[in-house]
């Protein structure tokens, strides 16, 4: 059975047609879209990149009504979805027409399992039962979560969570679909899976799909790419031409995809013929008659080794460990580990490999089910957290889960006041923290009102001010944009620089071989791969 989708709507004969649009939020000093002229033609597949702050959740949010009904500020110009004028027309009206996944996808889910989350739409819109019955069944099979109806959406995975977010916009069957970042926590074959998903959709009816991206890779799957830069489109075009143009994605804050940007540097062809993908590349090497240096590649294996040399004694280490969680599941299985003072190691793994579960071993927050974690030697199941804590800093995946002190002075203080410094000690620790994540002058100001990527340096500078020595960072470039992963990275990069020893857990490939030292690959709980 397929997934059907109506356009309820039947005389628009665009999707999307918006003019002349400027948004200012309320209190925003700046207007977050500026005079926006955009169509998007009925069944196309359309991504939209940018950096933080380009407009693209703004754009997605007054699509379907949430700007201005929810979300107010000066609204200028016209946006009409499906034939509907968006200004005018109620949210529970456009969700007919448009459905829309948002960023944080978790936030978006609240019932007590898959079925009901799946049924709330079509509930709402009052289809009898037997119709309800019949949607939740072709969704559940379209989002691959066929024998998940009774679970509890806590105890999904992220990429299944993400699924079920989908799915549930979906049961409505909107004729739009906007998805706002739907891979930033999902691992590579998370990523796969949700485009997969998309591109079925659009193969079985004349869907419009939208989908927000930081991901470059991504963008090859749809139709058009639309790169956006405070407020405005940059460049709309196939993606194919706009992503082979590096300077072009530079500009709009996006990473350039790595296979181009390589070659590009190179200068040994003109930039329409540059290849795209891996494979692609490896090809026009050959053909090019390149080679790589081996005196050059030897060198960077002497300063490896060197580098290898100069670590310190074993800092972290777990023997033969094993975790069980509460409910039966078994996260790690015989994991034996050792990192020494120094240290730069990403460890990387697919969503559910073990990787938090391992790292969690090394400040306290889990004990063993079986084996040992030593921390300088001290058995982590005889101390405790608050002792291990003082030893092995941790920085959440989200850093809205760490913060919680009304101004940034006060979170960064947490630590040092706890451990009984004196208030000189303290304001001294602050300002030294806040100056190595580069927030000097930041102290007065509520960490919530900061952007991701300053909440995420508040959440590290929480953790240098307790001077641990190790830190462990879980995922600390997710839902940034290009240029702040590269700032985050480079200020982990000056940490370790300066002694600090760091693991780090990540998806990201290029962040691991472009800053880490060592990787350690998980798979099913035990360490599969383990080198430079």
């Amino acid at each position: 059975m397929e997934m059907e989708v109506h356009n309820v709507h039947t005389g628009a004969t665009k999707a999307v047609e918006i003019k002349d649009f400027s948004f200012t939020y309320k209190d925003g000093d700046q207007p977050a879209l500026r005079s926006l002229d955009l169509d998007v033609e009925r069944g196309q597949f359309v991504v939209i990149m940018g950096a933080s702050g380009a407009g693209k959740s703004t754009l997605a949010n007054s699509l379907n009504g949430l700007i201005p009904h929810f979300v107010r500020g000066c609204y200028e110009g016209s946006v009409t979805v499906g034939g509907l004028p968006a200004r005018k027309t109620p949210v529970c009206r456009m969700a007919r027409t448009i459905g829309l996944v948002f960023q944080d996808f978790e936030a978006q889910l609240f019932s007590t399992n898959v079925g009901l989350e799946l049924a709330f739409a079509p509930e709402n819109f009052g289809l009898p039962r037997p119709e309800i019955a019949e949607r939740i069944g072709v969704v559940l099979k379209t989002v691959k979560l066929e024998g998940f109806e009774g679970r509890h959406p806590a105890t999904l995975s992220g990429g299944q969570k993400q699924r079920l977010a989908i799915g549930s916009v979906l049961a409505a069957r909107p004729s739009i679909l906007c998805m706002d970042e739907p891979t930033t926590d999902l691992d590579p074959l998370g990523k796969i899976e949700v485009f997969s998903i998309a591109q079925a959709l659009r193969e079985q009816g004349d869907l419009t799909l939208i989908v927000i991206e930081h991901e470059t890779e991504e963008a090859l799957h749809a139709e058009r790419l639309i790169l956006m830069k405070e407020g405005r489109v940059l460049a709309d075009g196939a993606p194919e031409a706009l992503l082979r143009d590096v300077r072009l994605t530079t500009e709009a804050g996006i990473r350039p995809l790595q296979v181009p940007q390589y070659f590009s540097a190179l200068n040994v062809c003109p930039p329409k013929q540059l290849p795209l993908l891996p494979d692609e590349g490896a090809e026009f090497f050959r053909r090019q008659g390149l080679s790589l240096d081996s005196a050059q590649y030897q060198s960077l294996l002497n300063q490896d080794a060197e580098r290898e040399r100069g670590y310190g004694e074993t800092i972290l280490e777990a023997e033969g460990l094993s975790h069980t969680y509460p409910n039966g599941a078994a996260a790690l299985d015989g994991v034996s580990l050792k990192i020494r003072k120094g240290e730069f190691v990403a460890i990387l793994g697919h969503n559910g490999s073990g990787k938090t579960t391992l790292v969690k071993h090394f400040n306290g927050l889990l004990l063993p089910s079986g084996g040992r974690a030593l921390v300088r030697g001290k058995d982590t199941t005889k101390h405790s957290i608050f002792e291990i804590g003082q030893e092995v800093g941790y920085v959440f995946q989200n850093p809205d889960h760490q913060i919680f002190s009304d101004n940034v002075f006060d979170e960064v203080a947490f630590s040092p006041r706890l451990r009984g410094c004196s208030a000189e000690e303290t304001a001294s620790r602050v300002a030294e923290a806040l100056e190595a994540v580069g927030l000097s002058g930041y102290e007065r100001k509520d960490p919530f009102t900061l952007s991701k990527g300053e909440r995420q340096r508040v959440a590290v500078a929480s953790v240098l001010s307790a001077r641990p020595g190790v830190i462990i960072l879980d995922e600390p470039t997710t839902g940034l944009d290009y240029t702040e992963q590269r700032r985050m990275m480079e200020l982990i990069k000056k940490l370790n620089a300066g002694g600090e020893t760091l693991v780090m857990i990540t998806h990201t490939l290029w962040v691991a071989a472009e800053y880490a030292h060592r990787t350690v690959v998980m798979k099913g709980g035990r360490v599969m791969m383990d080198g430079p």
